[in-house]
């Protein structure tokens, strides 16, 4: 028997040190990652059964083969013969078909200019930011929403050119994060194959991310698998769609950027991290059902309509005695109806305590969820996601123990508060010094920072997150600040505080608040706000004010342009 310590052994330990010091990386255009071995020890993930902790190669001797293991491979290249001998591949012609079509990534410069909410008559400075996209069919390039909101100009530089090229945005889908850019110059297209689309991914499949993020300017490649399909929080869009969680690294940068099956096909865009303390290595990507309808979406409108929503709020039938009250049969499963949106069109049909028991023909469980793929359940608002808007469906609910089935037609939502302006800017209305705005989420955002929803008053909370709007065109007015002058001593503390009526009359948004103040020829101006609190001004002094102030803080109207159509 060997003696551990003789020379022999200390050679195989040396050599087993050197493999971990640099372990060979997968070769990037193998068929699939694979085709050679993984760097050991990634942070943030657990050995898997078959994969030894980080130091295990320094501390213990190479084992032999086992019977039908692949030797060991010197090179990326062997690596790569050996993946084409076991996929039974003729040629290297074959292989080539299966890379990444990494030439047809991009990386997209951005220069935004943002509007100032807080200060809705003017900007913010702009800045500059970089992001990734690709090359699809029909001399388009597809990239996240976030990556041009606000933009004044866009550019496009492809993998190994030093030419930027300005870019013209078609579409941008705020919700599904997805934005769609084209180019005028001919010469950008030259020499490039789009980007094909793949099905959606099972669990455990490779995913291999590529984009350009920090840390560097060249194209950057990282690889995973896919960990996680169900409904997503959209963070830039504040919506719920279908996701994929992945363990690969997405960083600033990296978003926009497709990600990749092992045949070579787009999955999916990269388009945000989770970034906790206690959680390394988790992507999300938007899969190719929410990318195509997108598409679609603008083939058939020529502009971005929206993801159509069902405008209910449904709770969850999982209690039997709870089934038993609502006169359910023991094999009829469904939600309870708990409100109906005023402005959605299902509002003329379904009725608060209407149990759904299915969609478009898809039974829906007492959680909420429908059957996906073998083995996955998902939630019923997927089924409702895939429709487009203006289309109808089929709703089966059962109301007073009887079963009534309803057509109807799916709109997108019209929130209260709105969670995006959609690249307008911001109204405001000035009067006195009295600074009236919209709430919307980036004026909430504006305000108190990203940590609104903790820092924000609690009124405006309770409606942002709770409230419905009775007519398409209702909006949440506040006063967003006073601008100090001697005609408004006394209430300079307002801030934020809802505008409740005007002179008795109801405020049903900025608009009409602006018009009743501008026609009024009562002798006060009498505001009633949230809290019982009441603001009074003496009509004549108040408009005569009004201008002086403008002028004292460089303020080129008093009132937005949308305002004065």
């Amino acid at each position: 028997m060997d003696d551990p310590s003789s020379a022999s052994n200390k050679r195989k330990r040396k050599r087993g040190r050197k493999t971990k010091a640099s372990p060979a990386s997968p070769d990037r255009s193998s068929p699939s990652p694979a085709a050679a071995p993984a760097p050991a020890g990634r942070r943030g993930r657990k050995p898997r059964r078959n994969e030894a902790p980080a130091d295990a190669d320094a501390a213990r001797p190479p084992s032999p083969p086992r019977r039908g293991e692949p030797k060991p491979v010197a090179n990326g290249v062997d690596a790569v013969a050996v993946a084409v001998a076991e996929a039974g591949l003729a040629s290297w012609d074959e292989v080539v078909r299966v890379v990444p079509c990494m030439d047809a990534v991009v990386k997209v410069f951005c220069v935004h200019t943002e509007p100032n909410f807080s200060l809705p008559w003017q900007r913010k400075r702009q800045y500059s930011s970089s992001s990734s996209g690709f090359i699809i069919s029909g001399r388009r390039v597809l990239t996240n929403a976030h990556s041009v909101e606000h933009y004044t100009q866009v550019k496009l530089k492809k993998r190994g050119s030093d030419t930027k090229y300005l870019a013209t945005v078609l579409a941008i889908g705020t919700e599904c994060d997805i934005a769609l850019l084209t180019v005028n110059d001919d010469e950008f297209w030259e020499g490039v194959s789009p980007v094909e689309f793949g099905t959606l991914p099972a669990l455990q499949d490779a995913v291999t991310v590529v984009g350009y993020p920090i840390g560097g300017d060249t194209i950057s490649v990282t690889s995973g698998v896919v960990s996680r399909i169900e409904i997503l929080s959209y963070v830039h869009g504040s919506t719920e769609l279908l996701g994929l969680q992945i363990d690969a690294a997405i960083n600033s940068g990296n978003s926009g950027g497709p990600a990749f099956n092992d045949r070579g096909k787009c999955v999916g865009i990269a388009f945000q991290s989770l970034r906790h303390e206690d959680a390394e290595n988790i992507g999300y990507v938007i899969p190719t059902p929410v990318i195509t309808h997108f598409i679609e979406d603008y083939k058939k409108s020529g502009e971005y309509t929206g993801f159509p929503i069902l405008g209910v709020e449904w709770q969850k039938m999982e209690n039997p005695d709870l089934r038993k009250a609502m006169g359910m049969k023991p094999d009829q499963k469904g939600v309870r109806v708990r409100r109906v949106e005023p402005t959605a069109p299902e509002s003329g049909c379904l009725q608060p305590s209407d149990i759904i028991l299915s969609f478009d023909g898809v039974d829906i469980a007492n959680d909420g969820t429908v059957p996906f793929r073998h083995g996955e359940r998902i939630g019923f608002s997927y089924l409702v996601s895939q429709k487009y808007t203006g289309e109808k469906a089929l709703v089966k609910v059962l109301r007073d123990s009887k079963v009534y089935e309803f057509k109807i037609r799916l709109a997108t939502h019209k929130r209260l508060v709105a969670a995006h302006v959609k690249g307008r800017p911001p109204s405001y209305y000035i009067v006195a010094g009295f600074v009236f705005a919209a709430v919307s989420v980036p004026y909430l955002r504006s305000e108190y920072g990203k940590d609104y929803e903790y820092d924000a008053p609690v009124k405006l909370l309770v409606k942002h997150l709770h409230a419905m709007a009775e007519s398409p065109d209702e909006q949440l007015v506040v006063v967003s600040q006073v601008l100090v002058s001697d005609i408004n001593i006394g209430y300079e503390e307002i801030v934020n505080t809802q505008v409740l009526a005007f002179n008795g009359q109801p405020v049903k948004n900025l608009k009409n608040l602006a018009t009743m103040v501008e026609n009024c020829k009562d002798e006060f101006l009498k505001f009633d706000l949230e809290y019982d609190q009441i603001v009074v001004l003496e009509t004549k002094t108040a408009k005569a004010a009004t201008q002086d102030i403008l002028t004292t803080h460089c303020i080129p109207s008093a009132m937005s342009d949308d305002l004065k159509a």
